[in-house]
């Protein structure tokens, strides 16, 4: 696919990095890393031992591969792959002609639209309505992904969350095929499948069918998933043991501004969770945790400070501190200051206990 849409290194790197939850290391850069010779050694032993398998064709490995492993470009170990340093300067492999080349900038308009979307789970809607090559990248990536792992099962598990959670924990994407084609839509998926000639397992027409229009249900603070043998909600198992707040946001919300959302956590204790860009303290995130504070004092016992998402916050907004600065509005900055030292010993004292849990 690769040469069909004439896609480069840097590319492909951009579109299956982290801006859909994966690693920076994304696809070619991974391979580097790994070593070429390991991938060719896996995608041989899948093509030769999978012969039945629908996409059989696809670990056929292409020319550029061979030509690779015959000049010892395997990537870290011997100096050169998809990438290759020479002194300071990276130069990338032109899959057309083979030749090492500067480093180019990929940029796509589909991925400028997500810039503003701090969660993962809700760009991909708008990466499959993409108008360019990114957008067309991944419909034609997502639909072949929802058909294959849609006849994994029960070929490999009978329950589709043990396909995402594999996914997550062996290639650390941050969210499984399932979850992904929830947040596309299970129908919009079955539509991508059938613009490139693919169609669903019949257990997800089944699924839709039964009135149940998404594979994960969140209840009462849990998540179910479709069982597909009972056609029902059924709750996954293993999650008394710790509280995921995405579960419970909305159903447990006691305050929110732009910058926090408090929740009840039960047994009196409030979570106040930061929910500004990249959770960085400005002045929402304080006004929220002196309401947090607040509330806590009066009806609760204790209060924590807790997210999970993948920078507990990252410190204070410096683009806002950097205007004041520029702008040399030194009384506000300050008071900004001063606000904010105020508030983390307001905690400090507090009459309640206050943890923050990174």
């Amino acid at each position: 696919q690769v040469k069909e849409m004439d896609l480069t290194v840097e590319e492909v790197d951009k579109l299956t990095g982290p801006v859909i939850g994966r690693p920076k290391s994304a696809t070619f850069r991974t391979v580097d890393v790994v070593g070429l010779d390991t991938l060719v050694h896996v995608a041989n032993g899948i093509y030769e031992n999978c012969p039945n398998d629908e996409a059989h064709e696809l670990f056929k490995l292409p020319d550029f591969i061979n030509t690779m492993m015959e000049n010892k470009w395997l990537g870290s170990k011997t100096g050169q792959g998809f990438y290759k340093k020479e002194g300071k300067e990276i130069k990338t492999l032109d899959l057309n002609t083979l030749q090492y080349r500067d480093k180019k900038s990929a940029k796509f308009a589909t991925l400028e639209l997500t810039k503003t979307v701090d969660k993962v789970i809700d760009r991909f809607p708008i990466l499959v309505s993409g108008k360019d090559k990114a957008g067309e990248f991944y419909r034609k990536n997502f639909a072949a992904m929802f058909a294959y792992v849609s006849n994994r099962i029960p070929e490999i598990s009978d329950e589709l969350y043990k396909i995402d959670d594999a996914m997550k924990a062996g290639f650390g994407w941050e969210h499984g095929p399932f979850q992904i084609w929830d947040a596309i839509g299970v129908e919009k998926g079955i539509e991508l499948m059938k613009a490139e000639g693919l169609e669903p397992n019949a257990w997800v027409n089944d699924m839709l069918t039964a009135g149940n229009k998404s594979f994960y249900t969140v209840k009462d603070g849990a998540t179910y998933f479709y069982n597909i043998p009972t056609k029902s909600q059924e709750k996954i198992p293993g999650q008394d043991a710790f509280i995921i707040l995405d579960n419970i946001r909305k159903s447990n919300e006691v305050f929110k501004n732009s910058g926090v959302v408090i929740e009840d956590l039960g047994d009196g204790i409030l979570n106040c969770e930061f929910q500004s860009k990249m959770n960085t303290i400005g002045g929402d995130v304080l006004a929220g945790l002196n309401k947090a504070v607040d509330l806590a004092e009066k009806d609760f016992q204790g209060l924590v400070i807790g997210n999970q998402a993948a920078n507990f916050s990252v410190g204070a907004n410096i683009g806002m501190i950097f205007m004041m600065a520029a702008e040399q509005e030194y009384d506000e900055l300050n008071m900004a200051i001063k606000y904010f030292q105020d508030t983390m010993m307001r905690m400090r004292y507090s009459a309640i206990p206050t943890v923050a849990a990174p």
